[in-house]
């Protein structure tokens, strides 16, 4: 993206002739008295004001008229634009200060309204999805990246509209599971604001908006992956963080009831399913991650300038020149994996999950861009056994350290529910067709014939049966990922 030219203009400001530049490389709004003919340099007289200072613009309502020597008399300047900034004044303090510009071309008068309106654009969302909308409307080729002010719910909506507009500039069909995904080329800040933060978290180590501020400040870049969701040929939602089935999808179902409480509902909800502990049968088939380096349970986390990641951006770019070529991907000949049985929850995480109240998250070792999502399945048991499995996630124990759980690390999953008349016929078609006889040599279980809901990053998906694809690295955020505290810390 090439730097705009600067814009300069003679103008007036209280009653004297001024040359006026704006410069968009630089970001400075400057101007100067210039008496005579042209605009003539800048002297040790020129007022500026930086872009990042500037608080609003707005058009100055006049009427063609001023008032002299006791009659009325036509301007000669009739139309002017006021520039509301920031001035600094004695012991640290700021305050709002004011600057009006008048010119007597109406056409000049509204490219220095539209220049500065562009480069002080800013978006409040004023519905459900407004982010997401907008970025398909916005020319987003300006943009050098997308700065949201809000908790994980407001992340996806600029996630999915980003995505969804990459594609579609693409020529991507976001609908195929199969569809390789073109990654953007905006970075997405955070701004933490929310209930949890887990998105932020997870990839700077705090919810602290400061340090979010200043990830941003510097420019750095972040690889995440990021995994889609279908139902029956259909896109239903990406997700970064959590998907999960059974316990989660039940909570927050039920929590959406509940919105009157605030964010107490999520502890009365969770209680409540705790307590109904309703169990799900259905069939898991996955693809292993059999290249991804490192294990769920190698107690290796993701941090900044993570080798896993590093590796994975590597067989990424390896993968690309196959397809690029016309050569086969090594994951059609890879062997997928059937699982079935009762489960309280399945969930499926593209990061640790991490967040104030569990510190190491659902999956301590989960990769931010290794192309991989782990896989964590909880079979039927005791309430008791569930609670000590919750608890861990508060602790530094092994949640993972029961008979009940299993984990794996995949590039791919689907997911079946045994309900009968499940909507998803299409979903469990593909799967016997590729399986054969599922779970033939498993008795039934005493389950009700009853499905959840599954929690795809805090919203609600109702369909049961879904196909999971992990797209290695699709989107990059302002952040470096977690650093590794120093040995000693010298302070001023």
């Amino acid at each position: 993206m090439g730097a705009a030219e600067p814009l300069r203009s003679v103008l007036w400001v209280k009653q004297q002739r001024c040359a006026v530049s704006l410069d968009p490389a630089r970001a400075l709004l400057r101007w100067w008295r210039s008496p005579g003919p042209g605009a003539g340099d800048p002297g040790a007289d020129a007022c500026s004001v930086p872009v990042s200072e500037i608080i609003t613009v707005e058009e100055t309502d006049v009427n063609g008229k001023q008032y002299s020597s006791g009659k009325w008399q036509k301007m000669e300047r009739p139309y002017a634009f006021t520039v509301h900034r920031v001035r600094r004044a004695r012991r640290h303090r700021w305050r709002w200060a004011q600057v009006t510009f008048w010119c007597a071309d109406e056409q000049v008068h509204q490219l220095w309204l539209q220049t500065l309106r562009e480069l002080l654009e800013k978006l409040m969302t004023e519905r459900a999805n407004h982010a997401k909308e907008s970025l398909y409307e916005l020319n987003i080729d300006k943009y050098d990246g997308i700065v949201c002010v809000g908790g994980d719910g407001m992340f996806s909506e600029v996630l999915h509209g980003l995505v969804g507009r990459t594609q579609r500039d693409a020529g991507v069909d976001q609908n195929h599971p199969r569809a390789a995904l073109v990654p953007s080329p905006l970075r997405i800040g955070i701004i933490p604001a929310g209930s949890t933060d887990c998105v932020c978290y997870s990839t700077v180590g705090t919810n602290d908006a400061e340090t979010s501020a200043l990830h941003i400040i510097l420019g750095d870049s972040l690889s995440m992956d990021v995994s889609s969701v279908h139902h029956g040929g259909t896109l239903l939602r990406y997700f970064v963080s959590l998907l999960g089935y059974g316990f989660y999808g039940d909570l927050i179902k039920d929590s959406e009831k509940k919105r009157w409480m605030g964010l107490v509902r999520y502890d009365f909800s969770g209680l409540k399913t705790f307590l109904s502990h309703h169990c799900y049968e259905g069939t898991v088939s996955f693809l292993p991650a059999q290249h991804a380096v490192g294990s769920p349970r190698d107690r290796k986390p993701c941090r900044a300038g993570c080798f896993v990641c590093r590796q994975s951006r590597q067989q990424l770019e390896e993968e690309q020149k196959r397809s690029l070529y016309g050569l086969e991907s090594t994951e059609e000949v890879e062997e997928w994996k059937v699982i079935c049985g009762q489960f309280l929850a399945i969930n499926a995480t593209n990061m640790s999950c991490a967040c104030p109240r569990s510190p190491r998250g659902l999956s301590p070792a989960a990769h931010l861009g290794d192309g991989s999502s782990d896989l964590i399945l909880i079979r039927k048991c005791s309430r008791f056994n569930f609670l000590r499995f919750l608890v861990r996630h508060t602790n530094q124990g092994d949640q993972f350290d029961f008979t009940f759980v299993e984990v794996y690390r995949v590039k791919k999953f689907q997911f079946v529910s045994k309900t009968a008349g499940d909507e998803d016929s299409s979903v469990e078609g593909r799967g016997k067709k590729r399986f054969g006889q599922l779970c033939s040599d498993h008795p039934p279980c005493s389950c009700a014939a009853s499905s959840s809901s599954w929690n795809c990053d805090g919203e609600v998906l109702n369909s049961s049966a879904v196909e999971v694809r992990v797209h290695c690295q699709l989107v990059r955020l302002f952040a470096r990922g977690i650093e590794e505290p120093p040995r000693r810390e010298w302070h001023s």
